[in-house]
């Protein structure tokens, strides 16, 4: 079992930078690809990003260029830096881990609100 816990979201204007964070505890060893996902109010929750545990990534084309997932197998947490944020970038920013046998484990989420 994996337990996630996300961190880093708050209210930042457009055009600034927020990184979000993912500390993953419990049986880490088995975790294979990590990844961001979001909500926003009304609509289905969304790939953003993800990670292997080989470091090849995956991003949505609504981020690319704007946002970097990254791992720090050490200290057991995935980041999500998010530069030139936009409104449409508003959005419960939820971390996801899935293991090496396949099963999901998600975070509780974290508010990212983008103001024009």
């Amino acid at each position: 079992q994996v337990r996630l816990v996300e961190s880093g979201g708050g209210l930042v204007q457009s055009g600034g930078s927020l990184r979000l964070s993912c500390a993953a505890s419990g049986d880490i060893f088995a975790i294979n690809t990590m990844g961001w996902y979001r909500q926003a109010p009304g609509k289905q929750r969304e790939l953003v990003a993800t990670i292997t545990s080989g470091e090849s990534t995956n991003y949505a084309d609504s981020v690319k260029g704007r946002f970097t997932i990254s791992r720090d197998n050490a200290k057991n947490t995935a980041y999500l830096q998010m530069n030139s944020l936009k409104p449409d970038d508003t959005a419960v920013y939820y971390c996801k881990a899935t293991m090496i046998w396949r099963r999901d484990y998600w975070g509780q989420g974290t508010q990212v609100t983008v103001s024009s």
